[in-house]
């Protein structure tokens, strides 16, 4: 495992080589099969990351710790045929958030014991998150405080790593997953922001010994004015993160993060990476394409074997009996909500796909279709994406096919956007 190509990119970015990389935020196997067969395609690093909710020592949401998710990632790299020494592996947003609810000091712990998780489990890229308050203190702490327990996290990754991570501080983090509601306006991160949060995370890594460490600080979280809201987004407007882009020149060693950068067009993510912001995160865009794909198998099917489409009723179904993942994310009416449940761009039934249900739906679905070649004409009424590419060729026209293109299609748009000046 190697993280060159992480530590290079404030070098290119210095160079105007316009060269970033794309971090894939989702354990769904699909989406991971995609990056790593694109990845082995181009033969390019792939970096794909966990959350603290998703992958921590409890199991998370997914059930995986950090060493049963690299088994999980390696599994499939095994079987496109990816060579795992171009795989970077990153665990986002590594902090007390899980845990926020308990006493600050029970909730560090906590953090404690995920981040050793992560860093033995041999993570490369170690994203700090401490912004978050604990139970009895403000909901979002100041720079100060945040540096302090990040480097207390820093020390134990730096004592459980089997080498030397890169590492990812600021705490100018958009809301996972996307807002809840609609999105009018963002603050860009002002360059004194993000100096004096380099600033104060230096000075806190330098009081527990950790200035070798502070040398592998990559990247920083901010916020150049990108989002997305149930039902929009926000694109990136260049001359509004001018001078946030511009103070790279007095941080030396740094790139920025962008978080959120689901949607965005490929002209948005392109003029992002040239604007330094070298690390592009994307996890429920891709899920979405994933979405799409699967719901317009369902229209084909339904419409190969005059039969309703039954993906769709499944996982109203499913997310009606188990609201914990969307109700309190999706406001307005029960017709609203139910818009949404399919629909938001926040994606929330993301969460849904492995479970038993799902599963089960997804295999009867792709079981019905089988390995038969679906016509043309319904790939073009119900995946008219993937048309274009199925008549040239590129795309075979079977279920599996199709589902791996939708991935796969976005993917590639964030790989042109970070693949550098010709």
């Amino acid at each position: 495992m190697s993280t060159e190509f992480l530590l290079s990119l404030p070098r290119l970015h210095r160079e105007g080589k316009g060269v970033g990389i794309t971090s894939v935020c989702s354990a769904h196997p699909d989406v991971i099969r995609a990056a790593l067969t694109l990845g082995k395609e181009t033969e390019k690093d792939v970096l794909i990351e966990a959350t603290c909710n998703q992958v921590n020592q409890d199991g998370g949401y997914t059930g995986m710790t950090p060493l049963d998710f690299r088994s999980f990632v390696e599994g499939i790299a095994a079987e496109t045929g990816f060579d795992t020494h171009r795989l970077i592996l990153g665990g986002d947003h590594l902090g007390p958030n899980p845990w926020k609810h308990l006493p600050p000091e029970a909730a560090l712990e906590k953090a404690e014991a995920m981040v050793a998780a992560y860093a033995a489990a041999g993570f490369e890229k170690i994203h700090l998150d401490c912004s978050m308050g604990c139970a009895g203190e403000p909901l979002a702490l100041d720079d100060a405080m945040t540096a302090s327990r990040a480097a207390r996290l820093a020390a134990i990754a730096e004592e459980k790593a089997p080498a030397s991570p890169v590492y990812v501080i600021g705490t100018e983090v958009p809301v996972p997953g996307g807002a809840l509601e609609e999105v009018e306006h963002l603050e860009v991160t002002s360059p004194e922001a993000a100096k004096a949060t380099v600033e104060i995370h230096r000075q806190a890594f330098a009081a527990k010994g950790l200035d070798e460490a502070f040398q592998r600080v990559v990247g920083l979280v901010v916020q150049p004015g990108v989002e997305f809201g149930n039902q929009n987004v926000v694109s990136y407007v260049p001359e509004a993160a001018r001078a946030l882009s511009q103070s790279l020149s007095d941080l030396p060693g740094l790139v920025f993060e962008a978080h959120s950068t689901d949607y965005q067009t490929p002209a948005g993510l392109r003029a992002l990476v040239e604007d330094g912001f070298s690390i592009l995160k994307v996890g429920p865009g891709l899920t979405f394409a994933l979405r799409e794909a699967l719901y317009g198998l369902d229209a084909i099917a339904a419409e190969l074997f005059g039969k309703p489409r039954t993906l769709k009723p499944a996982m109203e179904a499913l997310m009606l009996n188990q609201p914990g993942h969307w109700a309190k994310y999706y406001p307005g009416s029960p017709e609203e909500q139910a818009l949404q449940r399919h629909y938001s761009y926040s994606d929330r039934i993301r969460y849904y796909w492995t479970t038993p249900e799902a599963r089960a739906a997804v295999d009867a679905l792709m079981l019905r279709l089988g390995d038969r070649v679906l016509p043309e004409t319904l790939i073009s009424q119900y995946l008219a994406a993937a048309w274009p590419e199925v008549r040239d060729g590129s795309v075979s026209p079977k279920a599996r096919d199709l589902v791996l293109a939708a991935v796969s299609r976005m993917l590639k748009t964030y790989a042109r956007a970070c693949s550098g000046r010709p």
